[in-house]
C-alpha cells in the first residue's frame, strides 16, 4: 500500500463509518474498483482506531458521565441513570459479539461477494426508508430506552456483520422503527459504536502483533489521523443534517450504490 492509497481509504473509512451506508461495503468495493491490492490487517486496525478516537471525542461529555457512573455502581450494586445507560450499551453489544465469535469465519468466506453486498445494501436501505417514514413525529428519547428494546437493537446490530448492511444504518433503523427520534437514534447508535469498534479492533490488534508482516508505521499513522479527523467532522455534519432532512438521501444513495455494484462488478 502506498501513501496515496492510505489517504483515500482513510478518508473513505472516516466518511462512511458512522453514516448509514456501510463502511465494510465501501472498503471492499473501493480497492476492487481501483484494482488495488487488499490494504492489509495493519491498515484495518489503523482506521478503526481512528474512528474509535473520533466517536469518543464526539461523545466525550456522555462518555465522561457514563463510564464513571457504570464503574462506581459496582461498589454499591446501584446505578444511576448514566450507569444504567452504560448497562444498556453493554447489553446491546452482546449479540454482535456472540454472532461474531460463532460465525466470523463463515461470514468472511461466504458473504463478501459483490452480489451479497448489493443485496444487503438495497434491502437494508429500503428498510431504513420504511423506518424513517415517521421520523418527524417520533418522540422517544434515549432516557426511555429499556433492556427489551436494547436487546432488539443489539440483535439488529449483529446483522451488520453482513457486508453492505451498515452497523449505524441498521441500529438507527431499529431505533426509528420503535419510535425514537432521529437525533437520539443516531446518538445511541454512536454510543453503541464504541464497544462495537473497540472489541474487533482489539482482536485485529492481537492478530497484528502475532503477524510476521512488516508494519509501515507512517502509513498506519496516516490512517489513524485522517480517519479520526474525517469521522469527527462527518458525525457533526450528520447530526445537523439528519435532524433537518432525515434519512431519505441515504436511502436513495444505497439504492443507486446497489445498482452500481451489480452493473460494474458483475
Amino acid at each position: 500500500m502506498d501513501f496515496f492509497q492510505a489517504v483515500v481509504l482513510a478518508i473513505v473509512q472516516g466518511i462512511v463509518e458512522f453514516l448509514p451506508i456501510s463502511s465494510s461495503a465501501h472498503l471492499i468495493l473501493v480497492p476492487e474498483l481501483l484494482r488495488w491490492e487488499d490494504q492489509g490487517l495493519a491498515f484495518d486496525v489503523a482506521v478503526h482506531v481512528g474512528t474509535l478516537i473520533a466517536v469518543i471525542a464526539f461523545l466525550q461529555q456522555e462518555v465522561a458521565r457514563i463510564v464513571p457512573a457504570w464503574l462506581s455502581g459496582w461498589t454499591t450494586r446501584q446505578w444511576n441513570a448514566d450507569g444504567q445507560l452504560g448497562w444498556l450499551i453493554v447489553i446491546a453489544t452482546i449479540p454482535v459479539g456472540l454472532v461474531g465469535l460463532l460465525f466470523k469465519d463463515f461470514i468472511e468466506l461466504n458473504m463478501r461477494s459483490s452480489l451479497v453486498i448489493a443485496a444487503s445494501t438495497l434491502f437494508f436501505g429500503l428498510l431504513l426508508g420504511w423506518a424513517d417514514r415517521n421520523g418527524n413525529t417520533n418522540q422517544k428519547t434515549i432516557e426511555q430506552l429499556n433492556w427489551r428494546q436494547t436487546i432488539f437493537v443489539g440483535c439488529a446490530q449483529a446483522l451488520a456483520l453482513i457486508p453492505g448492511t451498515s452497523r449505524s444504518g441498521i441500529t438507527m433503523t431499529a431505533l426509528l422503527a420503535i419510535g425514537y427520534t432521529r437525533t437520539d437514534a443516531a446518538r445511541f447508535s454512536f454510543l453503541m459504536a464504541i464497544p462495537a469498534i473497540a472489541l474487533p479492533g482489539l482482536l485485529k490488534t492481537k492478530d497484528l502483533v502475532e503477524s510476521a508482516d512488516q508494519v509501515q508505521w507512517l502509513i498506519i499513522l496516516t490512517g489513524v489521523t485522517i480517519s479520526a479527523l474525517v469521522a469527527f467532522l462527518c458525525m457533526n455534519l450528520f447530526m445537523r443534517f439528519v435532524e433537518r432532512v432525515g434519512m431519505m438521501p441515504f436511502v436513495i444513495y444505497r439504492i443507486l450504490l446497489a445498482g452500481a455494484i451489480v452493473l460494474i462488478l458483475n
